[in-house]
């Protein structure tokens, strides 16, 4: 197979919801699928002592939620499938910003009952900002829930985005029947007591006398003007519009009961984007060049315990990585041979000899690797859009057992790179202060210091409002300014200058008496 008739196939994206709208399980549905495994864990069940595939971290495990991205590929119709299951706990929003510059299209899961929630709508944001083309999965059709047609309107209200509906919903709830699969004309009819799709019937013509055999007359009926309302309100489905991300697609199911999984896939696979050109501060990189580049988006420590190892996630942006070939790190400058490079499912990696753009790796980091490096074949390209947000919780990270301080500087260090939280060191006592975007990543930093690295830690309260980087063309007045701040400046672990803000009356009054100093929310200037 040719270069560019491998980047053809591939297809990388990202699902993302509020909590509990069922991402999880969906990605456990698709990776049914694609045969990748053979027994979807039951996600809540604790009678099945299995847990979800992409959640393999013990705290997860513990608490049925998703706290980092994993990556899962498999083959599927002949596509190549990368899946990107992300958090969906705002805590945790930055991994999952992060792993959107990763994907090139994403499918965003949306509660029937709850419709579209806040989390969501600020994921939202992202995909708007860099024009990601979204399906939106409407996900528990087999609970009670809002109507599709209210559905549709807030999710082009809230999302700010125009819906084609190409699946229809027969009911739901206790009665809910099944789907009419308005992009293939079929019908699709669900056993609830089977939990599969028993029997999927073509059906050219909805208003056949065909439809009656299959479902009751008053839901015929039901069916036939919904769908009329939705031809006559609803633009026709174009391809070209979903990929500018203009139109989000919309599919109606039950992931749980894997339900109206298959139809999206299946139109998932032929409408989705191949891998898309990437933009460098240098200039834009498109997938089928020769020559290999890629970026880093995600450092994960201790993915295999036994081996206290950290893995760089590497989004493959153009031409072909080759195992053993040298490749230029480029903020370094030094040219890097990788001899164990790896492909994924969750945390079960396997060695690759090769990977095309649109691909993610797993690279053996033993400290190389910083969240936005670049490696290429030679050529000097930064790849933009991988920012640290601003923190706004904060507390003193202190060593509760002074036996273990190397382990404690060591997992912090390591969880850092991750990019779990954000490490300043206050210049005035030389404390360590943690910025955090939620209380949650304080939780897990702390179990994870104590699993993973047998080192524990204790928090002690500070109290600050945000924390912003600041710099001026003016030398004189920036000294000024830290001298008269001396107590709330930090370094962050680059050395640069971080001003720590006690209150957004004291920022405010910052910004107003020092105009020649430039405060930045985000470590991306």
């Amino acid at each position: 197979m040719s270069l560019s008739e491998e980047i053809k196939r591939r297809r990388t994206f990202a699902i993302i919801s509020h909590p509990d709208a069922g991402k999880t399980t969906l990605t456990e549905k698709l990776l049914l699928f694609g045969g990748a495994i053979h027994v979807a864990g039951a996600v809540k069940s604790n009678k099945i002592r299995r847990t979800a595939t992409s959640d393999w971290m013990e705290i997860e495990k513990q608490r049925g939620i998703s706290v980092a991205t994993s990556v899962m590929a498999f083959d599927y119709n002949g596509y190549k499938i990368n899946i990107l299951d992300t958090p969906g706990h705002q805590d945790f929003a930055e991994d999952t910003f992060r792993t959107l510059t990763a994907v090139d299209s994403v499918i965003i899961v949306v509660d029937a009952a709850k419709g579209v929630e806040a989390q969501t709508r600020k994921l939202m944001e992202v995909c708007r900002m860099r024009k990601t083309p979204v399906i939106v999965f409407v996900n528990k059709m087999d609970r009670e829930g809002k109507e599709p047609f209210d559905l549709l309107d807030e999710i082009e209200a809230e999302l700010q985005i125009k819906v084609c509906p190409l699946s229809w919903p027969i009911d739901m709830g206790q009665r809910f029947k099944g789907v009419y699969n308005l992009y293939e004309r079929k019908l699709d009819l669900y056993m609830p007591s089977k939990q599969t799709v028993t029997e999927s019937i073509e059906i050219k013509d909805i208003n056949s006398s065909e439809t009656e055999k299959h479902i009751d007359t008053a839901l015929a009926d039901k069916l036939r003007t919904d769908v009329e309302l939705i031809n006559g309100v609803y633009p026709e489905f174009d391809v070209t519009t979903y990929l500018g991300g203009d139109v989000a697609p919309v599919f109606f199911g039950s992931a749980l009961n894997n339900f109206g999984v298959r139809e999206l896939l299946n139109c998932f696979v032929r409408i989705a984007p191949s891998p898309r050109p990437a933009s460098a501060e240098e200039r834009a990189v498109r997938p089928e060049e020769e020559q290999f580049s890629g970026f880093v988006f995600k450092i994960h420590a201790n993915m295999d315990p036994n081996h206290r190892s950290c893995i760089a996630f590497v989004k493959i942006c153009s031409g072909r990585f080759e195992r053993n070939a040298n490749y230029k790190h480029v903020r370094f400058g030094k040219m890097m041979r990788f001899s164990s490079p790896t492909a994924f499912m969750a945390q079960k990696k396997e060695v690759v000899d090769e990977a095309f753009a649109g691909d993610i790796i797993g690279l053996p980091d033993t400290g190389n690797f910083k969240i936005g490096d670049s490696l290429t074949e030679g050529e000097d390209i930064h790849f933009k859009g991988l920012p640290s947000f601003s923190p706004e919780m904060f507390k003193y990270i202190e060593n509760a057992d002074p036996m273990k301080t190397k382990q404690l500087n060591k997992g912090i260090d390591q969880l850092m790179d991750e990019g779990v939280a954000q490490l300043f060191i206050n210049r005035f006592n030389g404390r360590k202060i943690i910025g955090a975007v939620g209380q949650l990543q304080f939780e897990v930093i702390q179990y994870r210091l104590l699993n993973e690295y047998g080192a524990q830690c204790r928090w002690d309260p500070v109290g600050l409002y945000k924390a912003c980087w600041i710099e001026s063309d003016d030398t004189a007045t920036l000294e000024h300014f830290k001298k008269r701040k001396a107590q709330y400046i930090a370094s962050d672990r680059e050395g640069r200058d971080v001003y720590l803000a006690d209150s957004a009356y004291v920022l405010t009054m910052a910004q107003q008496d020092f105009p020649s100093i430039r405060f930045h929310f985000t470590s991306e200037f």
